[in-house]
């Protein structure tokens, strides 16, 4: 494990080595629904886990630029490597919004220590003294299977209210549930995160309104004080991007190996889909400046979900092609095209890379301003 954080050029370095023991396993990891232990290590060597961490606790409190590059980079070997890298990364920045007795133990170990989060309210939180008592199912947690840490949110009772929390718990208080069978992203190993009536003192908790809003403990690093949706789009759509460039590769070697290259019409497809897929990674890059920015306006901090979620539709359109005029070979089993176009119209189904919400408050706001009187 890196003995120090690493800078955004070391990031991705390592990044581009775990890749290649990605894809070696990408079969593998395919058809068990998990990372193989391999992979896992290379994905935490290259210090994604520790990238968000706070410096205080030993991390690189890191850019979010830095982190597409990195995680498309691994997409490039395997979709659902790049996945558990990206959502590892994200849940640890949750780390930085606990109190500080909770992060001093969360990172007690290191800031190498593999953080999953459970982000939807499924389970219940009761008021004791000292904190709460816990009980829950939260599915579709991202790499729980090597997890460490979890934070999951819970619905506690506060001013008459229902409020959602995130509560910290260490690996033995949470079992894991083998209910991951999707047809895409399988590598993943989203399975259910189970907790029985567990105890969890106060100094582990944090509402989730505090990291939407950014408001972090002890850390002014930008990637701790960014409201939450400046981050989230790019944290998804990075492995959409790394696959759409996997997809290009494979689809080029599959032409080319069936005589194309004299052939204007994959001629013509392969220029539109690098084209296509260039545009998405701009849309991708302008919403990670943004997130890394000093500070961002009301209409970026709406446009950036949108920008991400349209690109990662138009990274889908561009693997939809490929796969379709590549032929009936590139659909058997143990092509790399099919497990891309089955991976990446999983990952599009995310809550937070659909296009429609998040282009409503954008273009929403953009009538508004387009209503306001005097120049524009």
């Amino acid at each position: 494990m890196p003995s120090r954080p690493r800078s955004g050029t070391e990031l991705v370095s390592a990044a581009q080595e775990a890749a290649a023991v990605a894809a070696r396993h990408a079969e593998r990891a395919d058809a068990e629904r998990v990372l193989p232990q391999a992979v896992a290590e290379a994905v935490i060597d290259a210090g994604f886990a520790r990238h968000y961490v706070p410096v205080r606790r030993g991390g690189a409190a890191g850019g979010t630029g830095d982190l597409l590059r990195a995680v498309s980079a691994v997409a490039e070997g395997c979709t659902s490597a790049a996945w558990c890298a990206s959502v590892t990364a994200g849940a640890a920045r949750m780390g930085a919004y606990l109190p500080e007795e909770g992060q001093r133990e969360l990172w007690a170990k290191g800031p190498d220590t593999v953080v999953v989060g459970a982000l939807i309210p499924r389970g219940g939180a009761t008021p004791v003294a000292g904190g709460w008592r816990v009980t829950g199912e939260w599915s579709f947690t991202s790499a729980v299977d090597f997890s460490d840490w979890a934070l999951v949110c819970a619905l506690a009772p506060q001013d008459g209210k229902q409020v959602p929390w995130f509560l910290a718990l260490p690996r033995h208080d949470y079992r894991v549930a083998d209910t991951w069978t999707p047809v895409g992203m399988r590598g993943t190993g989203s399975n259910t995160l189970v907790v029985d009536d567990v105890f969890v003192p106060a100094h582990r908790g944090f509402t989730r309104e505090d990291m939407i809003a950014g408001r972090s403990v002890g850390s002014e690093a930008r990637c701790h004080t960014a409201p939450l949706r400046l981050l989230s789009g790019v944290l998804f759509g990075a492995p959409a991007l790394g696959a759409a460039r996997a997809a290009l590769r494979a689809w080029a070697e599959h032409t080319a190996l069936g005589g194309g290259t004299e052939n204007p019409v994959p001629a013509g497809i392969l220029a539109r889909a690098t084209i296509a897929t260039d545009a998405a990674a701009l849309l991708l890059e302008r919403a990670a400046r943004v997130a890394d920015a000093p500070g961002a306006s009301p209409v970026e901090q709406l446009r950036g979900p949108a920008d991400c979620a349209y690109a990662v539709e138009q990274l889908v359109d561009v693997v939809e092609r490929l796969l379709r005029t590549a032929g009936s070979s590139a659909q058997l089993a143990g092509h790399p095209l099919q497990r891309i176009w089955r991976d990446i119209h999983g990952l599009a189904g995310h809550v937070a890379l659909r296009f429609d919400p998040a282009g409503a408050g954008y273009g929403t706001r953009l009538l508004a301003d387009a209503a306001l009187p005097g120049p524009r």
